[in-house]
């Protein structure tokens, strides 16, 4: 991505479209920005962390991030990855088609927690024309245009689960679950194993092998976005890092400046 946007952290620009492929990718820690975001799946083997979710992306999943949204990518360096995306300022949207409400999408997902978009083949072909139409027409007005028209197609899938996770071992679906509905408790690696009726060492490898990610560091990010959240809804964060299962606050405050590189309270506001 150009300096401006990892720098700056905000659009200078109506929309920003990149279409990238590479073996490497961009892995950030956890970040938000100031303008809302859609991840468009090609190829490779992605597990995206947005707010409090997570989505194994398999190709032609879109991903739709709202602005604010706190989110990381897990990358998977051993195969080629492909996506595009699309940076977005939804005041340009909302001026001009006011009425088509075109962003509501990003709202809809960010206030149900399903930030998943699975096209069925006959959107897919329809998505990926527009692709191909804006990458070869390089004047603006038609890219304005091709925009639109994708926003518009985009408004009309409806959010579900990718097929990915019906495929995830069910033990770690199960504790995945559980993770999510008990941050406050214990969530030791020993529990977690016992809890799935495994051992440590095949817990942790399945877990590993199936998310991407170790077991205590999964855990603790999975606190981190749900105290994020909370912090941005209002609640002071001594009670949101309690609430999440930290045993003090100045670990908590390590913790969020580690990942987040800003404080609880300038989420506030």
């Amino acid at each position: 991505m150009d300096q401006k946007y990892k720098k700056a952290g905000y659009l200078q620009e109506n929309y920003h479209y990149f279409h990238l492929r590479d073996t490497a990718g961009q892995e950030r820690d956890f970040h938000f920005h100031d303008f809302d975001k859609l991840v468009v799946m090609i190829e490779g083997k992605v597990n995206y962390l947005v707010e409090n979710e997570d989505y194994l992306l398999r190709p032609r999943d879109i991903l739709l991030v709202r602005h604010h949204c706190i989110h990381k990518a897990v990358i998977d360096r051993s195969e080629p990855y492909e996506r595009i995306i699309v940076y977005l300022d939804r005041d340009f949207f909302s001026r001009t088609l006011p009425d088509a409400r075109l962003m509501d999408c990003f709202d809809r997902a960010d206030e149900d927690s399903r930030h998943l978009l699975v096209p069925d083949e006959q959107q897919w072909a329809a998505l990926s024309a527009l692709f191909r139409s804006y990458e070869l027409d390089s004047s603006q007005a038609m890219r304005d245009t091709f925009m639109l028209q994708l926003m518009i197609l985009i408004g009309r899938l409806i959010p579900t689960v990718s097929e990915a996770s019906e495929q995830m071992n069910p033990k770690i679906r199960d504790i995945l679950s559980y993770i999510n509905e008990n941050l406050d408790g214990d969530l030791s690696v020993d529990a977690l194993a016992e809890r799935a009726w495994l051992s440590r060492y095949h817990f942790m490898r399945l877990f590993k092998a199936q998310t991407g990610c170790g077991v205590h560091a999964y855990v603790r990010e999975k606190r981190l976005l749900r105290a994020a959240r909370m912090i941005r809804e209002g609640v002071p964060a001594v009670k949101a890092s309690a609430a999440c299962g930290f045993q003090d606050y100045s670990s908590f405050h390590r913790a969020f400046v580690s990942s987040f590189s800003c404080t609880p309270g300038s989420l506030r506001g």
